[in-house]
């Protein structure tokens, strides 16, 4: 599920192999020279606050651009539904008969999204659209310098927790026959306050941000939410994805550092890589961070197939 492989590791490449190496080149001095701007993560900040200004902006202009929230939407009067929050009335439907009342607007809502993050990866909602993301990223950087300075001590959990909570809040919203984690939810929060302006709910955000900072940094994202759980077994079939090149990797982790599901980069540590390329699996939110990190370029975007046509 979290990308490992059953193969036997490759042989680890000798120093003399490493690109550094071949360059002439110390690895301090070798990853001074070829770094790189953080082109992805320019592009995904402006898409991400690009759409959540376009419903802002349809709401108060009345523009019917861009509608609802990231509960659920219209498009151009085109439904769009969050998976987790369809997840959870369809088991409620399920229990109370309501289940025929569903409208097609409302399926096709659904199926657009599942076909949409099939195609372009599945946790890709979370790093170019949902904005608690944008927050954890950004306290991320005040956790990570924390850690360096030795105030705070990292801790980390289980990654299978997550399936926990996904489990255990399908299972309240059935017994309450309510969306009990709608009133939790900091994408469905934070998307309400940005359109709709902001409330005493925000203080939920605040204490998820200042706890992830102080203690385990993205303790939402990676163990907690459902929405991200449900994104990512749509994920499992897409095309779009993240390469790895071994030959290019002089196993610095600079990518793995910066990664906001490390799991997803195993094989970049040195004697782990089974292949000599590798793809990212369901749980990379293709946010772009670790191509830009990569000194030697052994990490890129590719469609899977595609370089069998070409």
């Amino acid at each position: 599920m979290f990308g490992k492989n059953k193969k036997q590791p490759l042989p680890s490449k000798p120093k003399e192999e490493m690109p550094y190496t071949k360059e002439g080149l110390t690895l301090k001095e070798w990853r001074k020279k070829h770094q790189k701007p953080h082109k992805w993560r320019t592009r995904r900040w402006a898409v991400l606050i690009g759409i959540h200004t376009l419903f802002f902006l349809s709401f108060t202009f009345d523009l019917s651009i861009l509608e609802g929230s990231l509960s659920g939407s219209r498009l151009l009067g085109f439904y769009l539904m969050d998976p987790f929050n369809t997840a959870q009335e369809l088991a409620i439907s399920f229990l109370t008969g309501h289940w025929k009342m569903l409208t097609m607007n409302y399926v096709i809502g659904i199926i657009t999204i599942i076909i949409f993050y099939s195609l372009v990866g599945g946790r890709s909602f979370c790093s170019w659209i949902c904005p608690y993301h944008l927050l954890a990223e950004l306290s991320e950087k005040l956790h990570n310098y924390l850690v360096k300075k030795k105030k705070i001590k990292e801790h980390t959990f289980d990654i299978s927790l997550r399936w926990v909570f996904w489990v255990g809040f399908i299972l309240l919203a059935i017994f309450t026959k309510n969306l009990v984690f709608e009133d939790l939810n900091p994408v469905g929060i934070l998307s309400r306050a940005i359109i709709y302006g902001p409330g005493l709910i925000l203080l939920w955000i605040l204490i998820l941000i200042t706890f992830e900072i102080v203690y385990s940094k993205r303790f939402w994202c990676r163990y907690v939410c459902p929405v991200g759980a449900t994104y990512s077994i749509i994920g499992h079939v897409t095309p779009v994805t993240v390469k790895f090149d071994l030959d290019k990797c002089a196993h610095c982790l600079d990518c793995q550092q910066v990664c906001l599901v490390p799991h997803e980069l195993w094989f970049v540590k040195r004697g782990a890589a089974t292949d000599k390329h590798h793809t990212t699996g369901s749980d990379c939110t293709r946010c772009g961070l670790c191509v830009d990190a990569c000194p030697g370029d052994a990490l890129k975007f590719t469609v899977k197939g595609i370089d069998k046509l070409t």
